[in-house]
């Protein structure tokens, strides 16, 4: 079928042995015997999915298990786990975005998928539908009934009541044909439905609408709509897809590295085209590699600041791949790459001058990038002042790719300037001994048993504690800049709080170069 955007397509996709499918892939094989899945419901066990074995001598999702067992004694029941299968069905919708990348969940075992415009690249639907099945098969599932239609409840509708598989339709002939359970609606509803001797769409439909709408509510007939293709509700993508976005779909698979290589290259440059076209910069980058087996993998790279630059980007991807505890195997090769800005920041063209701090700010920040990929974002630290006057509360350590204001720091390097403040303090101030003289004029301290003579004495500068926050154990502090006779400087105070003996306690908080 041909690739024509003028009308929407959306493939829908029913899986009804997935929790078994998921059982058996995580356990590395099938069981002996039939397998359901329980579930507690007003504290009766009921089934909650079934396998294909199971399924043919009359199981079903809802009867309970003591009637199960009555029918089919030899049986294995297994307790459900919803959680996992949502993971195991969220795994799979991340593979079929190498079909399109407009993907999302249909709970509770199925996909949808809107493939508008998408089936060229696969030579038509047949053959998307066909390539999907296989890469499902590789994923471990057994049977995935497969619809293609106008609206995603119709494709829904066929995928999971009509017996064809793959359906390809392109009007409402063949849903009109399925019972009346294909509407989904209330049970109340489809019991009063059947009692009209009503059994399938095409009998609702041919009615008028009026008829239903007194009976029935609002959300039944626009159900019966979108069913019929007359009302296209479009599906929501699980994965939002980003704005600037470039794949390199394969013939073959691509299993050399430095073809894979090239088309990274050539994936990145068109990106960056696609940045400088909007006139921003890429702060986050993800490049998607969809092998033929079915196996996916994305690789992640962060900037602090943003850019455009192809060739600073691949060496960050190179930097993270040559980091990578399990290196990217191609396997039997790639037949899908994508290539992402999944965040992007106004970009402000920078003109070149002849001032070498800021070249040298340029080179830190691209330093700060190699070093957050190599050795992970948490290990690059750099300071971020905090909004507090208590000293050790004053900075906080963050990742130094994270985006720095470029005042953050403008009033702390007044008061460096100055030298009111020591570049380097300690989380947790040391104590010391103090002497002073009868007047209070300190004489000398001692730390790590070292005394150190005051030559000079600047001070005090009261600090309180501040009473929103938890307290610590100084109380108010009466801060002192001193100077020894050997020319060294500290930062010392003395605490509200006195020792058990009534002296007051003295700390030493802070060097001076």
């Amino acid at each position: 079928m041909s690739g024509d955007v003028s009308r929407r397509r959306y493939l829908c996709l029913w899986m009804p042995f997935l929790s078994s499918d998921r059982w058996q892939r995580d356990n590395g094989g099938g069981a002996p015997l039939p397998l359901v899945f329980v579930a507690k419901v007003k504290g009766v066990s009921q089934l909650a999915a079934v396998d294909s074995r199971a399924l043919a001598v009359g199981l079903r999702a809802g009867m309970t298990l003591v009637d199960a067992r009555a029918r089919m004694p030899r049986l294995r029941a297994i307790e459900a786990d919803p959680s996992a299968d949502t993971a195991f069905v969220a795994y799979l919708a991340d593979l079929a975005l190498a079909f399109t990348p407009s993907v999302t969940l249909d709970p509770p075992d199925g996909l949808a998928l809107d493939i508008t415009g998408c089936s060229h690249l696969f030579a038509g639907e047949t053959m998307l539908a066909a390539r999907l099945q296989k890469v499902l098969q590789t994923a471990g599932i057994s049977v995935a009934k497969l619809a293609v239609a106008p609206t995603p409840d119709m494709a829904r509708a066929l995928a999971r009541f009509s017996d064809v598989n793959p359906c390809f339709v392109e009007d409402a002939r063949l849903v009109r044909v399925l019972p009346v359970a294909a509407l989904e609606c209330a049970e109340e509803d489809a019991t009063a439905l059947r009692r009209a001797g009503l059994r399938t769409v095409a009998e609702i439909a041919d009615r008028p609408s009026l008829l239903f709408t007194a009976r029935f509510s609002s959300a039944f007939t626009a159900k019966l709509a979108r069913v019929l293709g007359e009302e296209d509700r479009r599906i929501a993508p699980r994965r939002q897809p980003a704005p600037y976005r470039a794949e390199q779909r394969c013939a073959e698979p691509v299993a050399s590295h430095e073809v894979i290589a090239n088309m990274l290259a050539d994936l990145a440059a068109s990106v960056c085209d696609q940045l400088a076209a909007r006139s921003v910069g890429g702060r986050i980058f993800t490049g998607t590699f969809f092998r033929a087996d079915g196996v996916v993998r994305r690789i992640r790279v962060e900037t602090s600041r943003p850019t455009r630059d192809p060739e600073g980007i691949l060496r960050l991807y190179r930097d993270r791949l040559d980091g990578l505890a399990d290196p990217l195997d191609p396997g039997f090769g790639f037949d899908l790459i994508c290539f992402e800005a999944t965040r992007a920041e106004p970009w402000t063209e920078s003109q070149c001058t002849f001032n070498a701090q800021d070249d040298q700010q340029d080179k830190v920040a691209q330093l700060v990038d190699r070093l957050s990929i190599m050795f992970g974002r948490e290990r690059v630290m750099r300071l971020q002042p905090v909004d507090s006057h208590i000293p050790e509360r004053a900075q906080a350590a963050v990742p130094a790719a994270l985006p720095a204001s470029p005042h953050e720091w403008e009033q702390e390097t007044i008061q460096s300037r100055a030298g009111l403040r020591p570049p380097l303090i300690y989380a947790r101030p040391h104590p010391i001994d103090v002497e002073a003289d009868k007047d209070d004029r300190l004489e000398s301290i001692r730390w790590r048993r070292v005394t150190h003579r005051i030559a000079n004495a600047i001070g005090p500068e009261r600090i309180a504690e501040e009473w929103w926050r938890p307290q610590l154990d100084y109380g108010v502090r009466d801060y002192y800049r001193v100077e020894s006779s050997e020319g060294r400087r500290f930062w010392i105070f003395r605490a509200a709080v006195t020792a058990a003996d009534g002296q007051p306690r003295w700390f030493l908080h802070g060097v001076f170069p």
